[in-house]
């Protein structure tokens, strides 16, 4: 008997016990959609956290001056010194310098405000974008000019979005607007867009820090951070003679610590999902165990008429398999119909959007894994079904 006649055979056993074959389905249905799904939220999930550190910087490196144990000191001309010693490597450095200010416009105060003393090459490394006016330039910093940039919030909130040539006042000190920057977050979260941006160098004076401590270094692209992270170490060590003085931390870094984590818990996940597609073969073998019983005499007839071991093996294997096929692919509708859903609700819910996305290679791992759990478990009734003695079976009532 051929394949495609035991295939055949298969569909017309399965149609003629639709709700039957529908419940012995169900466990591989459940399981391959739960796969998709599962491993579609993990990758949801892993484009939500590039996108978000792509917005922080993926290519920065962030760099703290210690000192300790060390009377050297690293000035701010030594740090531009190390990126303009490696421009293969680095194509950006901005020290910055953060307080506690507060800013009043007019009479009122804002407290939450951040207010940050920051470089020329500063916006172009966070990847921000102007809305009006002008960046911070490096005459600002040569003169410790009181001028500054602020975010899309205190525009609105204090200025009416025309606040070019007007003055805050941060630490009792004026400072007159130059530049609005555009929207940085979400309109509903104000947190990023509520801040000040100062030259580093009058951050510096106005705060009473001396020497810069912090810079973010911006390598060239992401293929050569770690190459960048490697000189910028081995220039401070250079400088301070001890690596305990500083600190490097790359942004990619974490990217990469928290994709891993992610990756093991939906693998996790998956693999508990995956059970129930065990659970599904085990349903599967039933049925087909069932199967035999009620089909005895017909292996009988066959067998009689020359039917070898390997036609009956073949017929019923197929049958299992083809039951756990159309298994899987309602399990692949139904999992992308679950996607969809977990979208919108993460969205509606969260108000974070994060789409569920499965990948050809997730419903193609879960779709053959559950044709081969079918063929497996459906191997035991088949081989039972084959090794029927013909007589026995024809006497079977």
């Amino acid at each position: 008997m051929s394949i495609i006649q035991c295939f055949k055979l298969a569909l017309k056993s399965i149609w003629s016990s639709k709700v039957r074959s529908l419940l012995t389905m169900l466990g591989i249905i459940i399981g391959v959609s739960a796969v998709i799904v599962i491993i579609g939220l993990g990758n949801g999930m892993e484009l939500y956290m590039t996108d978000q550190f792509a917005s922080m910087g993926t290519t920065t490196l962030n760099v703290t001056i210690m000192g300790r144990g060390s009377s050297r000191q690293a000035s701010v001309d030594d740090i531009y010194q190390i990126a303009s010693d490696n421009p293969t490597l680095i194509k950006a450095v901005t020290p910055t310098v953060s307080g506690q200010g507060g800013i009043k416009v007019g009479r009122d105060s804002y407290h939450g405000t951040s207010v940050t003393g920051v470089g020329e090459d500063y916006l172009a490394i966070k990847q921000y974008t102007l809305a009006q006016g002008r960046g911070i330039q490096y005459s600002d910093i040569l003169g410790r000019q009181n001028v500054c940039l602020i975010g899309s919030y205190i525009s609105q909130e204090c200025f009416n979005d025309n606040p070019l040539g007007k003055t805050l006042r941060i630490a009792g000190s004026p400072y007159t607007i130059v530049g609005v920057l555009n929207e940085i977050s979400d309109s509903t979260q104000y947190s990023s867009d509520d801040l000040v941006l100062l030259p580093y160098s009058s951050a510096a004076r106005l705060f009473r820090v001396g020497t810069p401590s912090s810079y973010t270094f911006d390598a060239v692209d992401k293929d050569h951070v770690t190459a960048a992270k490697a000189a910028v170490e081995d220039a401070l060590f250079e400088i301070f003679g001890d690596d305990d003085a500083y600190s490097v931390f790359a942004m990619s870094e974490l990217l990469d610590a928290m994709t891993d984590m992610l990756n093991i818990m939906i693998t996790i996940l998956a693999a508990i999902a995956a059970i129930s597609l065990v659970v599904g073969g085990i349903g599967i073998m039933n049925i087909m165990l069932v199967s035999v019983s009620e089909r005895t005499r017909e292996i009988g007839i066959r067998k009689s008429l020359g039917a070898r071991k390997w036609d009956i093996l073949s017929q019923f294997v197929i049958e299992a398999g083809t039951t756990s096929a159309i298994g899987g692919v309602l399990g692949i509708g139904f999992g992308y119909l679950l996607s969809s859903i977990a979208t919108t609700m993460i969205e509606v819910m969260l108000q974070e959007s994060l789409t569920v996305t499965p990948t050809a290679d997730s419903i193609a791992l879960a779709f053959g894994v559950s044709v081969a759990i079918g063929v497996a478990f459906g191997y035991l009734p088949a081989r039972k079904a084959a090794n029927l003695n013909p007589i026995d079976a024809l006497h079977f009532s």
